[in-house]
């Protein structure tokens, strides 16, 4: 089973306790590209060329799985394998493009499951540049029934329109409690769904958790706060990730 990146990055520019890491954090290697064989630099040559090269310089188990194919129905089901894996997602390759290292475009897309919850804002941070004078930052929690309260798992501006960050404004100013130069506390009323891309272990955060790529979806007026995701819920959703963590 593949580990989380966070985990993994503990092997990295280590200089102390070498061997116990290894130990602890056994990694293997897997190739899914190539760079230069035989002193030729394949940089500039389409993916295509660059994976018939891979195939002979590295046997199939040491290669990451892939398909190449039209198929809408068999891209899914490759996909469900890799997520039942325990892996993020896949990446989607233009056969066609060459490696551009460091640099983002349409050639390669990274596609991840999109979980979603729905969870409270505790307080939001005033916006800034183009969302000066908004509420734009949420602080977002879940339900902790035992507690009594809601646990924050984080934080994000991410998804919101225009008409949104305005009705929100109106909406946790007049839930405010109190308030500091940068952030408005509000009462825990407003329910927000929120889609993320997983949950990862976090020290910084009361419950342990929280959300990679947190984006408002859109807010749930349906709902009251004791309707909200547990911080039981998740964990689960995310359960076995953070047990690796």
């Amino acid at each position: 089973t593949p580990l989380p990146f966070q985990v993994t990055m503990r092997r990295f520019g280590r200089k102390l306790d070498v061997e116990r890491l290894r130990a602890e954090v056994p990694l293997t290697a897997f190739f899914f590209d190539v760079l230069s064989a035989d002193g030729a630099v394949l940089l500039g040559e389409p993916y295509t060329r660059r994976f018939a090269a891979l195939e002979q310089l590295v046997p199939p188990q040491a290669r990451v799985p892939r398909i190449v194919t039209r198929d809408a129905l068999e891209a899914g089901r490759f996909f469900e394998r890799a997520i039942a894996a325990g892996h993020e997602g896949l990446m989607a390759k233009a056969l066609g493009a060459r490696y551009d290292a460091g640099a983002r475009g349409a050639a390669w897309l990274k596609l991840k499951p999109a979980h979603t919850l729905d969870l409270v804002v505790l307080a939001a941070e005033w916006g800034h540049g183009r969302r000066r004078g908004w509420l734009s930052n949420l602080h977002l929690g879940a339900r902790a029934p035992d507690a009594g309260g809601f646990v924050m798992l984080g934080k994000t501006f991410k998804g919101m329109t225009d008409e949104m960050l305005a009705w929100q404004t109106a909406a946790l100013l007049s839930l405010e409690t109190s308030r500091d130069e940068y952030t408005v506390y509000v009462r825990p009323e407003l329910v927000v769904e929120v889609a993320f891309n997983g949950v990862q272990a976090s020290p910084q955060y009361p419950g342990g958790v929280a959300l990679r790529f947190a984006r408002v979806v859109r807010y749930r007026p349906d709902k009251r706060a004791d309707e909200a995701d547990t911080i039981a819920t998740v964990r689960r959703t995310g359960h076995a990730r953070i047990e690796q963590g």
